[in-house]
């Protein structure tokens, strides 16, 4: 059975939803966390829907910190632990993108994903595999997993923007070149990259205003 994610939203200025991009927080942060990045995007997507929902997960110790999956070596869980969330997760993300294209009468090529660290990591493993391709994915500072499985479970393929600091220590910088070589060697047409330069965890100005050209151009606005 999924679970429901409690999501936050911010209604589009014009009041008619167009289109719907949905914010996929990081390890440790909630849908609060990347909402207030429609403050500046709205303005220039005035028919856009932004919805955060939060992570499945409450951290342990952390009251408003949420988590996709755990991390061995952030939380001390083991392999099979983070695999067995990741796979609710993956059921619970489907599940949410079902449900809100139902509720607000939209397409998949109306839905943006952006995803930030494991918001990333979830948004580039679960849309691939999902038998409609959404518009786009704007990927900040993650990686892509199971990149050895990627060109066997693909169903459908869509532009993807990534986005990496090059001073994170977090993800390493070296994610964003591993992550386009998979998903070119999948027959992805459409990958595109940006580097933030001396930016580190984190969403730079260069970095949103290349995310917004992004989805202004794949979303037709």
């Amino acid at each position: 059975m999924t679970r429901v994610l409690n999501a936050l939203r911010k209604e589009p200025i014009s009041s008619s939803t167009r289109s719907v991009v949905v914010f996929v927080h990081g390890y440790g942060a909630n849908g609060a966390d990347l909402l207030g990045l429609a403050d500046p995007l709205a303005e220039h997507l005035p028919d856009t829907l932004f919805v955060s929902p939060d992570a499945p997960e409450q951290i342990p110790g952390m009251p408003n910190g949420f988590q996709w999956f755990p991390i061995p070596w952030i939380d001390g869980s083991s392999e099979e632990e983070a695999m067995r969330g990741m796979a609710s997760a993956v059921d619970d993300f489907n599940a949410f993108l079902d449900a809100l294209m139902v509720d607000e009468d939209v397409l998949p090529e109306q839905v943006v994903l952006f995803g930030f660290s494991q918001g990333t990591m979830m948004s580039l493993h679960v849309a691939p595999r999902r038998e409609d391709p959404v518009a786009g994915i704007v990927a900040f500072s993650g990686r892509l997993l199971s990149p050895e499985t990627l060109e066997d479970e693909v169903v459908s393929r869509m532009p993807i923007l990534l986005v990496h600091g090059d001073a994170d220590d977090v993800v390493p910088p070296q994610s964003l070149p591993e992550a386009a070589e998979a998903l070119q060697a999948a027959e992805f047409k459409e990958v595109f990259a940006h580097v933030m330069k001396g930016t580190g965890h984190g969403i730079a100005p260069d970095g949103l205003s290349v995310a917004l050209a992004f989805m202004r151009d794949k979303l037709s606005l």
